[in-house]
């Protein structure tokens, strides 16, 4: 465990099995690949997503909710610690995230939570000698996948290979709520990180899930239908809750990890997908229900982000972490609240030219499989087994590979490095402009210049951060 966990305080009551049972259970809920406009309630015209609308219309609905990054390990590490996933490392997906990071996870769990993970999990090796499975992120107990997962998918039960079988969104709810069922017998209060690997292509639906698009094509059959089984396995997941007697007071956190797939996908019309920094490959349908304190529905437009979840929960739990490493994210508690909330924030994106690493799950998990029942073990993958390096040489502080952007309420800068010297500027006015269809640098000259100045602060600073300055009293 991470050495500025050393003194989480959560006051002097952590002790206290009636103080534990007053705090709330935690699901957080995370799709692969799920566009902002893949979903019924935003008015799609063909998906069919109804447990995800009821919750919509239950709960808090988040209408402007950011991934931290246009594709999916690195948003789940914005998840995992609140900080841009440049921060440690995780530039793109297949990279393992730094153990020297504090997770959600390390932190619940030091006061006083018992934390499991289940489905995908994408920051690193999930095999049992590896730096950056969940079990060394502060998870209990694990079944995961190293990626995206399919139906009958071998998953890592704690490093052990072991087939399931059913719909991949159903094997990770059902695991999940069996074992919230162990912790209600216990007076501990849970996390519980549920990562689906739909609509991730290849797109294999069920079918049961590919009936209801009989009359589309078969390559949007799959594709809905993965979607309508993630929205079968959350139903099942909140409905399981309430069947436990544990909803009231239980904070189910649903989101997806980046914006739409090209072709196959709805962005709600914002420009870009997948792997892009528009608006298309960052805003992502998000909802929070909280049964306990969230006692009306309520929509929000304000400009949230992945990163806030950790920030969030640590307020929400008392949690505090000696030394915490500069965050990226804000607590959203009054928000949650229905409060008033200070001036518009400000949030950092930045996707560099790094490429991708290659995590073939499947091929993996089946070699894993096949060498423990021989009765052997297989080391983890060599990214992994570098997990806690830094860069040698460092980063420079004055160039920023790649494309970059800033929101600052609702105007957003994008700063796009073409080759190794040129830099060209982008402004785009949210509010009325949400499409980014115009840009107006050329008009809004001191808006641009304090958002450039912003924006290359931010960028030093995550630089910083992955060069290992956050790790200098560990």
């Amino acid at each position: 465990m991470n050495l500025r966990l050393a003194c989480i305080l959560l006051c002097s009551l952590i002790g206290s099995s009636t103080y534990a049972k007053s705090l709330p259970n935690i699901v957080l809920v995370m799709a692969d690949d799920q566009g902002w406009g893949d979903m019924a309630y935003y008015g799609h015209p063909h998906l069919k997503t109804p447990n995800f609308d009821e919750a919509a219309a239950t709960g808090l609905r988040f209408d402007r909710f950011y991934a931290a990054a246009p594709v999916c390990s690195p948003t789940r590490a914005s998840v995992m610690t609140g900080r841009h996933p440049n921060r440690m490392g995780v530039f793109k997906w297949g990279y393992p995230m730094r153990p020297q990071e504090t997770t959600i996870a390390e932190a619940l769990k030091a006061a006083g939570y018992t934390t499991a993970h289940f489905g995908k999990w994408h920051l690193g090796s999930v095999r049992k000698t590896s730096p950056a499975n969940p079990g060394q992120n502060g998870f209990d107990y694990w079944l995961s996948a190293p990626n995206f997962y399919d139906n009958d998918a071998v998953l890592s039960q704690q490093g052990v290979a072991v087939q399931t079988k059913g719909e991949s969104s159903i094997v990770a709810a059902d695991a999940s709520l069996k074992w919230m069922r162990e912790q209600t017998k216990g007076d501990q209060p849970f996390l519980a990180v549920v990562w689906f690997g739909s609509p991730h292509s290849p797109h294999r639906a069920v079918a049961t899930d590919r009936a209801h698009y009989s009359d589309h094509p078969a390559k949007l059959q799959h594709f809905y239908g993965e979607i309508t089984g993630m929205d079968r396995a959350f139903g099942k997941i909140r409905n399981g809750l309430g069947e436990l007697g544990i909803r009231d007071n239980t904070i189910l956190w649903y989101c997806s990890d980046n914006g739409a797939l090209p072709k196959v996908g709805s962005t709600g019309g914002h420009r870009g997908n997948k792997g892009k920094v528009y608006e298309g490959g960052l805003l992502v349908p998000a909802i929070l229900e909280w049964p306990a304190r969230i006692k009306q529905p309520r929509i929000t437009k304000q400009r949230c982000n992945t990163c806030d979840i950790y920030p969030t929960l640590l307020a929400i739990t008392g949690a505090e972490v000696k030394n915490q490493a500069p965050l990226d994210g804000v607590s959203l508690t009054a928000l949650i609240d229905g409060k008033p909330t200070q001036q518009p924030r400000s949030m950092g994106f930045w996707d560099t030219t790094a490429r991708g690493i290659g995590t073939p799950s499947a091929a993996w998990m089946a070699d894993l499989l096949a060498a423990q029942k021989q009765g052997k073990d297989l080391p983890p993958h060599a990214s992994s087994q570098k997990a806690a390096d830094l860069p040698k040489p460092a980063h420079a502080l004055d160039k920023f590979p790649g494309h970059a952007a800033w929101i600052a309420g609702d105007w957003k800068l994008h700063r796009i490095t073409k080759g190794p010297q040129k830099v060209t500027w982008e402004l785009y006015d949210l509010a009325n402009d949400p499409k980014e269809t115009a840009d107006v640098a050329s008009k809004e000259a001191a808006r641009l210049k304090q958002m450039q100045k912003d924006l290359t602060a931010w960028l030093k600073s995550v630089t910083q951060s992955l060069n290992g300055e956050d790790y200098a009293g560990q």
